[in-house]
Parts: structure tokens; C-alpha cells; sequence
């Protein structure tokens, strides 16, 4: 994990400048063309290296899931990878379990759901995916484009029909079959669908939950036989891990890459400009390599500058009190390409806003970072317990923003689990303790064993996710609770901890496109 200075995000004010001037060079409109522009402009220009990072941060969840495509196009069953669920190309795959952690390819999986997954090629087939009936029981289908946005409402929050739908491409005209009960309409070529299955840990409410997931599919339109199929995920084989080298984002893959992106996903209205700006870029890459170099440069001082900064959750968002940042724009980005690219480094593949609510933490109340040698105390107050009225966890990640590896302590906590006590003025509070430590009695409050999860090792953050939020959460007016270390409970929030943040650096140096300024 990257550990960030003030004075090493310093860069991006320089990197907005540059951005800003590149797009005063190359609008659209211009009597010369972007290429030529661009061709002229070979050498040590200010521009050429501009727009390379405007690219880079642009495209990187584009090439993240671009990334994951061609992997799973290594894939010729379904199976399981790494601890993710994987199938071949326009198909998906189930757990039938809580992910397990050792699952690193994804950051910040969630163990309250059954998960599925799978990355459709649309240009190839319509794909058709069945929902089940799943009763009175929280679910929800994400499907999401190249560029992470989410397209379809599928879950128990929109009541929506069990039945066949199909996944089709934006170019796709053709008859709807018969047996297909709806039509989802996906912006760019490739997408991607995740479904998500919750189940408490009440005595056979997992059995029920993987007994409805039986009729959880995703197959070309060319299979299917007008009615509802079923099969039985417990028998998934374990595949080789699909996490390794070539599923990375790097700068020394991007310019390779970034043709691929430009022709699978085409711009958003207002957009053109910038397409000119980046096909430009790339037909001066390939005519003199010096300028390969000097992009490949710029995208590595990109990476290091900003996007790796951005792994950090206290670079992600809106900050709000006691440390905590959340998005309100989670996957319907648009053209805010600096939170989109935040959420793909630090927890992609989030669902829209008024789905799941997430709230991220790096520090403590005095503004110190998380570590897992201390023992740390969430109290929230009588009355205010999260607002949701699907369900809501707290998750404690590693430095990876992943589950420990092997660990058998608990790291998850929330509504799934029926034995939270509560304190005695109506109060919950939740003790993160290091490992090894769950015997122990804590310093502050606490209502035993069952309200406890241990921390990773080393530094780490606290994640929580409110499923179908309600109001006061989605219009600001509810916000988390400071994270107290156990032996400094009344710890008073450090002065600068809201002026000395990187994400408070990137404001300052005028980075107006996130979404904490719209």
C-alpha cells in the first residue's frame, strides 16, 4: 500500500495545469486536426505529456476491466479463481459460501452475500441472465459497463419480476424471443454482472440461499430454451489464479491497451474532444517512438502522482467527520474521471449510490491511522444505528484492501449477525481488536464477544456498506461515528486531520472534476 505524503501529491496541481492546457490545444473544432496537432508537437512538449496522463487517468478502470476480460477469456468452465467465482465469456459462476480470504484480485470483497460474477462480450451474443424468486430475501444484480457505470435496476429494492432477461449491446435491433421478459441495454460492447445474494448466519439460511442461487445463470441467447435452467454451483472446480501479472493495470500496458479502449467504448456525449485528443495521441505514438517514450513516461508519473495515491480511502471522496470519506456518485461516474478512477484503485465494481452506501476510514478520532497493534471502539448512539433497510456489515481490511490471507478470525460484522448486544443506554458499540485479542476484556465499551472483529495486521481500514440505504444516509444528514483507539476514549479529533489529508491536497490543487465538488 502506498503511503502518501502531503508534499508527494504536490504534483497534481502541476498534472490539472497541464491537463487544462492540453484541452485548450487540442478542442474540438480545431482547423488542424488532433493527430497533426499532436504529430507537431513531437519533442519535450508540455502537451504531449498532458494528454498521456489525461489518458491515463481516464482510462485505467476502462483497461481494469478491458484487464479482466482478457483473462477471463482464458476460462472454459465455470470455476472458482483465486476465491472468485469465474465462467467462460457470457457466462457466470456462484459461491455458495462467503468468499474466502484469500481472494486478492478484487479489493474489498464482501462476506454478507453470496457472490457471483461474469464479463459478457455483447458484440458476440446477447446474453440472457435468469433471476429467481427469492421470496423476501435482500438481492441484488449489478450489471455494469466498460467505463464501471451501472445500466439495469435488478434487486428485491426494485421489485423487480423473476424471470429471463437479456443482456443486449448498443447496436442490437433484433426480435425479442419469446420466454424473455425484459430487455437490458448495455452502453459499450463488453459489461459485466455480479450478483449479489445476502443470507444471515441464523441456522439454515445459507442452504436456503445457495438452494435459490440454483436458478442464479448468465448464457448466450443462442442456449437459451424459453424457460428457467438450474445448476448446482457447490460442484465449481478450483482454477488457477486469474490474479497474477497480466491482470494488472499498469502504465507499461496502458498505451498498448488504450487503441482496444477507444474502439470497445464509445464517448459520452460532450466527450468528442477528448477521444480526438487521446486517437491523436496514439497516431503520434506510433509514428515516432520518441514519443512513446515520453507518454510511457508521463503515464508512469501519473500512476505514482495520482492514481496510486488514490488507492487510500482518505483520498476518495467527500470527506465527512471523525475521518470518514464516502462517494455519492458510485457507479454513475460520467465524466468524473478522477472519483471513477479512485473507486476502480480502492473498491471496484461499487453499486450505484441508492443501492449501497459506502463509508470508508483510514484513521482514528485523533487522526492517527488505523493499525492492527491497537484496539479501536465504534460506538453508535441509541436511535442511530445505520440506515438500511436491506442490511448493513463493517468490514475490517488489510493494507491490500483485502481479507487476510488464512485468517480464521472474524472480520466482518453487522445486521446478518442476530447476537449483537446491545449496551445498556441502547447504545452498540463494535471493538476492533488486534489479533490474538478476542479473549480479552476491553478497555471501553463493550457488550462481549459477539459485538467484536479483529483487525489485520499492520495498518488498516474499516469499510461500511449500508444495502438499500434510506434517506438520512443518502442525503448526508446520518454519517458514521468516530473510530476511538480503545485506550484514549475521549480522544478529540485531530485540528488538521480535515486540512492535511492528501484528498485536502487534491482539492486544493483544484481537482474540480471529483465528485466531492459537484
Amino acid at each position: 500500500m502506498v503511503t502518501v505524503r502531503r508534499n508527494q501529491m504536490m504534483p497534481v496541481r502541476r498534472l490539472r495545469a497541464v491537463l487544462a492546457l492540453a484541452a485548450t490545444m487540442f478542442a474540438a473544432g480545431s482547423a488542424v486536426t488532433p493527430a497533426a496537432t499532436i504529430a507537431g508537437a513531437i519533442g519535450p512538449s508540455e502537451a504531449i505529456r498532458a494528454v498521456a496522463r489525461e489518458a491515463y487517468v481516464w482510462g485505467w478502470p476502462l483497461a481494469y476491466v478491458h484487464q479482466c476480460r482478457t483473462r477471463i477469456a482464458m476460462i472454459s468452465s465455470p470455476g472458482r479463481s483465486g476465491g472468485l467465482p469465474v465462467a467462460p465469456l457470457n457466462e457466470l459462476a456462484m459461491l455458495t459460501d462467503r468468499i474466502t480470504p484469500r481472494t486478492g484480485f478484487v479489493p474489498c470483497p464482501n462476506r454478507d452475500v453470496l457472490y457471483g460474477f461474469g464479463v459478457f462480450d455483447l458484440a458476440a451474443t446477447p446474453v440472457v441472465i435468469q433471476i429467481p424468486d427469492f421470496g423476501d430475501r435482500f438481492w441484488l444484480y449489478q450489471l455494469g459497463d466498460q467505463r464501471t457505470d451501472g445500466f439495469a435496476d435488478l434487486g428485491s429494492m426494485h421489485g423487480t419480476r423473476p424471470g429471463c432477461y437479456l443482456v443486449v449491446g448498443p447496436g442490437w435491433a433484433a426480435a425479442v424471443p419469446p420466454g424473455i421478459i425484459g430487455v437490458l441495454r448495455s452502453p459499450t460492447r463488453h459489461a459485466y454482472c455480479i450478483p449479489r445474494i445476502f443470507f444471515t448466519s441464523a441456522d439454515g439460511d445459507r442452504e436456503a440461499a445457495v438452494a435459490a442461487a440454483a436458478g442464479v445463470l448468465a448464457y448466450p441467447l443462442g442456449e437459451f430454451t424459453g424457460r428457467p435452467q438450474m445448476r448446482d454451483w457447490s460442484r465449481l472446480k478450483w482454477l488457477p489464479s486469474l490474479s497474477r501479472d497480466n491482470a494488472v493495470v499498469g502504465p507499461d500496458r496502458f498505451l498498448d491497451i488504450l487503441p482496444q479502449l477507444l474502439a470497445d467504448v464509445p464517448p459520452l456525449p460532450g466527450e468528442e474532444p477528448l477521444y480526438d485528443r487521446l486517437r491523436g495521441l496514439v497516431a503520434a505514438v506510433a509514428a515516432d517512438p520518441a514519443v512513446g517514450a515520453a507518454a510511457a513516461a508521463a503515464m508512469h508519473d501519473a500512476e505514482r502522482e495520482v492514481v496510486a495515491p488514490l488507492f487510500e480511502f482518505r483520498n476518495v471522496g467527500r470527506p465527512l467527520p471523525g475521518g470518514w470519506t464516502t462517494v455519492v456518485n458510485g457507479a454513475a461516474f460520467g465524466t468524473d474521471y478522477l472519483t471513477r478512477t479512485a473507486v476502480a484503485r480502492s473498491n471496484v465494481f461499487v453499486n450505484r449510490h441508492r443501492e449501497t452506501k459506502y463509508y470508508y476510514l483510514d484513521v482514528d478520532s485523533a487522526g492517527r491511522r488505523l493499525h492492527g497493534d491497537r484496539r479501536h471502539v465504534i460506538t453508535f448512539s441509541a436511535g442511530s444505528l445505520p440506515p438500511a433497510a436491506g442490511f448493513w456489515s463493517l468490514t475490517a481490511y488489510d493494507s491490500r484492501h483485502a481479507l487476510p490471507a488464512d485468517s480464521t478470525e472474524r472480520h466482518a460484522i453487522g445486521s446478518r449477525d442476530a447476537a449483537l448486544a446491545f449496551n445498556g443506554n441502547g447504545s452498540l458499540s463494535i471493538v476492533i481488536d488486534p489479533a490474538g485479542m478476542a479473549h480479552e476484556e476491553p478497555a471501553g465499551p463493550s457488550a462481549g464477544g459477539a459485538n467484536r472483529i479483529t483487525a489485520p495486521p499492520g495498518p488498516f481500514s474499516l469499510y461500511l456498506r449500508l444495502y438499500e440505504p434510506g434517506a438520512a444516509a443518502l442525503d448526508g444528514r446520518w454519517t458514521p461515528p468516530a473510530v476511538v483507539a480503545a485506550q484514549e476514549p475521549h480522544a478529540a479529533p485531530s485540528a488538521d486531520l480535515a486540512d492535511d489529508t492528501p484528498r485536502a491536497s487534491i482539492r486544493r490543487a483544484g481537482m474540480t472534476s471529483t465528485e466531492e465538488d459537484r
